[in-house]
């Protein structure tokens, strides 16, 4: 039971930085299944959860994983920086008691996040720019594709700050060590298969790479108030509107044919 409860709160977490009680009708599901086999026929439940509710989070990585330009190098950059953010996820687990207490470790998270919703954003408006006037010799060059071992590395420390709300809300659940590192590992996993989804559909829909980062960027600002103003934080039920709206204008505009691959 603690063990698929973790998983739940590890999935809860995942959605905006949203606590494990914003989902709380499906305890009662989980608490009268009280065998094994029944227990684990809602794994598949909780895996499609996890999937679904760490959208914000697939969506930057498959937007990062993008800069390199090809699609086998993308995939082997998901692969590998989502190996290294297992390796990491799990550290983070094994030490959420100090790291959970060390208030600078979240706000250099929270900013993370905030850079990264923030450098989009402003590459939104160069290549708006440079459509408008002549272009940017200097501006083409930096937009040249990253080095995969930077990419990968980028993909395992956004996962790593996209973490820290669904840890501390798994280990609130349970203390048993192995059963929030299996929450993580089956998370891990399921956002694996949200970002090669994304991969392909940000080729399809104008907005959505932009809805995600905005919506990274509420992560952001979301745990930025919990550090220092948590009397101003926003209901979790508004946030979940935000992000929903946020996503129905990300998939709202299809590209031109002639302009996907």
């Amino acid at each position: 039971m603690l063990f698929l409860e973790c998983l739940l709160s590890e999935s809860a977490a995942a959605a905006t930085g949203m606590e494990a009680e914003s989902i709380q009708s499906l305890l009662p599901l989980l608490n009268s299944a009280d065998q094994w086999s029944e227990l684990l026929l809602l794994l598949p439940l909780l895996v499609a959860l996890e999937a679904v509710l760490s959208a914000d989070n697939a969506i930057a990585l498959a937007a990062i994983s993008r800069s390199l330009h090809d699609r086998e190098r993308q995939d082997l950059a998901l692969n590998l920086g989502l190996g290294l953010a297992l390796v990491f996820r799990l550290a983070l687990i094994a030490a959420a008691r100090w790291v959970l207490l060390f208030w600078p470790f979240q706000l250099a998270a929270a900013l993370y996040l905030l850079w990264l919703c923030g450098h989009h954003l402003w590459q939104l408006w160069r290549e708006q720019q440079q459509l408008e006037g002549e272009p940017d010799p200097a501006s083409q060059a930096a937009a040249a594709a990253p080095s995969l071992a930077s990419v990968v590395g980028t993909l395992a420390i956004t996962d790593l700050a996209f973490s820290l709300d669904s840890v501390a809300a798994a280990v609130a659940v349970s203390d048993r060590l192995w059963l929030v590192m299996t929450g993580g590992v089956l998370g891990v996993l399921a956002l694996r298969l949200t970002a090669g989804l994304f991969v392909r559909w940000l080729e399809v829909y104008r907005h959505l790479e932009t809805a995600g980062f905005l919506a990274v960027g509420l992560v952001g600002v979301r745990l930025l108030l919990r550090l220092g103003l948590p009397e101003l934080m926003p209901p979790e039920w508004l946030l979940l509107v935000a992000v929903v709206a946020l996503f129905a204008w990300g998939f709202s505009v299809r590209k031109p044919a002639d302009v996907i691959p």
